[in-house]
């Protein structure tokens, strides 16, 4: 191994002279600075924190001016952190650029194989947002949990509900809602009238009460009722964690400064319809005009984007996109565009990267709501279907969605649907002018036919 590395060591010029590489465990990490810089080139540190320090002391006793680091789990954020706060540039690498390690696969091996990529210079860092974005980031992932969490009880109390043959969650649309939860309440206390409890219900039920009425009609049972009650408890105990994430959110919010373009209002919406709260949006605030603030643009104009979609932008990437050199480099990452793979001057396959990016499932989520819209966006994603199949078409429209997305952030202009309006008249343009020069080539003339009356 030593012999290999001297070799390649001597073919390729050392680019980064103070870089060292970590290959980081649960318990033990293993770090290789220059052979130069030690008499110890290559160490081992446990993963206690006070084992950490000693590593980073260590680090800048060599000289070490940036570090290359495997994202490894969970386990790589203690010491990555640590390291930034020692001034050190740290360098999160994907694990697919450093697995071709030569030789026989150690530990310590593998940390001096990343400590010699980086030194030459073949490892791209990943992209990781500043600290303040990280912390609304982790906070919002824990939501999403909770959110998850609580779900499993909605289900535990329709299952209680089934084997009482009480169909309540059958004709109310949300038995989390006010009336569901006005009749649960009233079950566990003891009320078993269907009439009486068909009256709790809120004047918007859809329902009638007569069949409201006929759906608590069931077989009360001690065992399922006791399910019913712990798994109401459980989903209101989860309902008021998420209540508090969600002040903590708007604190993290709060702190991020204010965009230049943005005003002291929100601009007039360009949607047909009015924009209407979502349930899982928080309700201690308001979360799509502090988005407004951040951004500096309104992207819930964007048709598909809601404020939970936007707010999963700026927890993930948050506000400056330029590390991003393009619109097509910001769909790569986010695994949204076609990979092409070549060897031997035949094209293996080309399809999307299987990449897991909260941004990008956000986004396909928002692409899959445009089916039956009405603007361009929804035209272009039933033309992609009928082109494409279904699967493609939610991922040519969530990279339409990117990009747009890209642009906005970018210039921080509104979003305005003309432009694509504009693009298709001159598409439809170019079409016309190919066909009538391939018409004259072939001895034809194209004659335009006038639109039929309705």
């Amino acid at each position: 191994m030593a012999k290999r590395q001297r070799k390649h060591t001597a073919s390729l010029h050392i680019l980064q002279p103070d870089a060292a590489g970590a290959d980081i465990g649960a318990e033990e990490i293993f770090v290789a600075a220059p052979p130069d810089r030690d008499d110890e080139p290559v160490r081992r540190f446990p993963t206690f924190t006070r084992d950490l320090h000693g590593l980073a002391d260590w680090l800048q006793q060599c000289g070490i001016r940036t570090i290359a680091m495997e994202s490894t789990s969970v386990y790589w954020i203690p010491l990555h952190q640590i390291l930034e706060e020692r001034g050190l540039e740290v360098y999160l690498v994907n694990a697919q650029y450093v697995k071709n390690v030569p030789g026989r696969k150690t530990d310590v091996s593998d940390c001096q194989w990343i400590q010699y990529l980086h030194s030459v210079g073949l490892l791209r860092a990943s992209f990781r947002p500043p600290a303040a974005i990280c912390a609304i980031r982790s906070h919002w992932r824990h939501r999403e949990n909770l959110i998850q969490m609580g779900a499993q009880h909605v289900r535990h109390m329709q299952k209680a509900l089934d084997q009482m043959n009480l169909q309540i969650h059958h004709v109310l649309s949300d038995i989390t809602g006010v009336s569901g939860q006005r009749i649960l309440d009233a079950i566990l206390e003891g009320d078993r009238d269907p009439v009486k409890l068909a009256q709790l219900c809120h004047g918007g039920a859809k329902s009638s009460q007569a069949k409201i009425a006929k759906a608590l009609e069931g077989d009360y049972r001690p065992e399922h009722l006791f399910a019913l009650k712990q798994s109401l408890a459980g989903y209101r105990s989860y309902q008021k964690m998420i209540a508090d994430v969600d002040k903590e959110i708007e604190a993290n919010l709060k702190g991020l400064p204010t965009a230049e373009q943005a005003k002291a209002e929100l601009p007039e919406r360009t949607k047909k319809h009015p924009y209407q709260r979502r349930h899982y949006e928080p309700t201690s605030f308001d979360l799509r005009k502090e988005l407004y603030r951040i951004f500096g643009v309104d992207l819930t104009n964007v048709p598909g984007i809601s404020a939970v979609t936007a707010h999963a932008i700026l927890s993930e990437i948050g506000t400056d996109l330029s590390q991003f050199r393009n619109a097509s480099a910001f769909a790569s990452w986010l695994g949204l565009c076609p990979e092409k793979q070549i060897s031997g001057g035949k094209v293996l396959y080309v399809r999307t990267r299987s990449v897991k990016n909260r941004v990008a499932l956000a986004l396909r989520l928002a692409a899959h709501s445009l089916h039956h819209a009405d603007n361009y966006l929804g035209e272009f994603s039933r033309r992609m279907k009928r082109k494409l199949g279904p699967a493609q078409a939610i991922t040519a429209t969530a990279h339409k969605l990117a990009r747009i997305v890209f642009h906005l952030l970018k210039t921080h202009e509104p979003y305005d649907e003309t432009v694509f309006q504009k693009q298709e008249v001159e598409a439809q343009k170019r079409a016309e002018s190919r066909l009538r020069r391939q018409a004259t080539q072939l001895g034809f003339q194209v004659i335009p036919v006038a639109p039929k009356q309705a």
